[in-house]
């Protein structure tokens, strides 16, 4: 079972959130940065978890040490699912593992050719230099995702921002979308489990699935050793939210609660200012050291 020790200060209930990036993958700020800006926010217990990437996480540590926050080591994994992209979040892994590395690794590699892809779309569009603005807003050493493409398509004016972009560019259907096979659902919570970790599906109100389709893939999720699923995040509404709390309580599941914080500007909420889970969710802290 994971392990996560909390600091205590008496209080029921804690600041907790559990899903944001750095510029280890796709956020704005560095992983000191974020803990600084989480800490400013009252945020008692945080988790990193950049896409398929951990390479933040000891900086974030350090920065959260500084400042009295327990940092939850996580990970954002990307999966294909009946032609879907899902995210899977690890929250309390070994970032060492050697078969979490491993695959994460792959995936990284992966996002390589899938961001050549975008960028050849993208030109056949008539929208030149893309790939390069992307590793521009990458930087030196980091993974590219979507959203750097979507950050050079702003600052080139073909939108107003980077929640217009995916209106109307990167998605299916529309100028820049390139598919690509993530890793199994399996191997993902396979993973996150090997590792030590608890297995969560973020922000389940995202994906464009049919009622039954969502319910098989909880349920194979859940039939693979996943535990947990965001009930309070950055793009749930509040009805998504109690839909997705009763859907928890009704198969088993934990609930979690996390911004999806990637940066000023870019984001529903701000860490750490997301409403409460609803009170008959079981919240996927609730055997951490410290939390009641």
């Amino acid at each position: 079972m994971m392990q996560v020790l909390l600091c205590t200060n008496n209080r029921f209930m804690f600041n907790i959130d559990l899903h944001c990036h750095s510029t280890a993958s796709d956020g704005l700020l560095t992983p000191a940065q974020l803990v600084q800006h989480a800490a400013t926010r009252g945020v008692e217990v945080l988790a990193l978890t950049d896409h398929d990437e951990v390479g933040g996480l000891d900086e974030a540590r350090r920065t959260a040490a500084e400042h009295g926050i327990t940092l939850v080591n996580g990970v954002e994994i990307s999966v294909s699912w009946r032609g879907q992209t899902v995210h899977i979040v690890g929250l309390g892994i070994d970032p060492d593992h050697p078969e979490l590395a491993k695959g994460l690794m792959a995936i990284r590699n992966g996002r390589t050719v899938r961001a050549r892809s975008i960028a050849a779309q993208l030109d056949n569009f008539g929208i030149h230099g893309s790939f390069e603005g992307a590793c521009r807003n990458a930087g030196d050493g980091h993974l590219i995702g979507r959203m750097h493409f979507a950050r050079f398509l702003v600052e080139q004016g073909y939108a107003k921002d980077v929640k217009a972009v995916f209106r109307h560019y990167l998605v299916k259907g529309k100028p820049g979308y390139a598919p690509h096979q993530w890793a199994s659902l399996s191997d993902a919570v396979s993973w996150i489990r090997n590792s030590g970790g608890r297995a969560v599906i973020a922000h389940p109100g995202r994906y464009k699935l049919s009622k039954s389709a969502l319910e098989e893939l909880l349920l194979e999720f859940r039939a693979l050793g996943g535990e947990a699923m965001e009930v309070v995040t950055g793009s749930h509404t509040p009805e998504q939210s109690l839909l997705f709390a009763r859907h928890s309580q009704r198969l088993g599941l934990l609930a979690s609660r996390g911004s999806d914080f990637h940066g000023p500007g870019e984001s529903y909420f701000d860490l750490g200012r997301m409403p409460e889970l609803p009170a008959d969710c079981t919240p996927v802290w609730h055997d951490w050291k410290g939390t009641a």
